[in-house]
């Protein structure tokens, strides 16, 4: 039962590491694109 336990928690922690970690590798660069795409093409500031 201590095993189980233990699997229980390590997929736990890794569900609460890991889905953080994904969101921030995948928006960052989209938030970036954006931002650049509308400058070029819109003339909007980047810092808005």
């Amino acid at each position: 039962m201590e095993n189980f336990v233990s699997v229980v928690m390590v997929i736990l922690m890794a569900l609460l590491g890991g889905v953080p970690t994904v969101y921030l590798t995948v928006s960052l660069p989209v938030v970036i694109f954006q931002k650049i795409y509308g400058k070029i093409k819109y003339g909007k500031s980047l810092y808005g």
